[in-house]
């Protein structure tokens, strides 16, 4: 895909909708000669980048009105699955789900 100095790149907020995006990169895989296309790639990382959520320990800490220390021993126990980004802990929503599951005394 080509673009003269003249044209100006879609700006429009309605093209930024996932359905869009992905039909657009479908469009240039579609059109690549290159057999190594990542198109699908980028399409998979938009699908879990929109659909999962994520808790920071500090907001587990307060909803659960624990000290943020408490969290991060259930981390470095195992017994909640994180992903350290940075400095910080991101916890799928889930996965805090299927925790406070475990340690439901019902």
């Amino acid at each position: 895909m080509t673009m003269n100095k003249s044209q100006k790149p879609n700006t429009n907020p309605s093209s930024n909708s996932f359905d869009e995006i992905a039909k657009k990169i479908n469009e240039l895989k579609a059109n690549s000669k290159n057999s190594k296309d990542y198109g699908q790639i980028t399409i998979n990382a938009l699908k879990r980048a929109t659909t999962k959520e994520f808790y920071r320990a500090e907001d587990l800490a307060e909803l659960l009105e624990v000290n943020i220390m408490t969290i991060y021993r259930y981390i470095k126990a195992g017994r909640l699955k994180a992903y350290k980004i940075g400095r910080d802990f991101r916890i799928d929503k889930n996965e805090f789900n299927r925790f406070l599951k475990s340690v439901s005394n019902k």
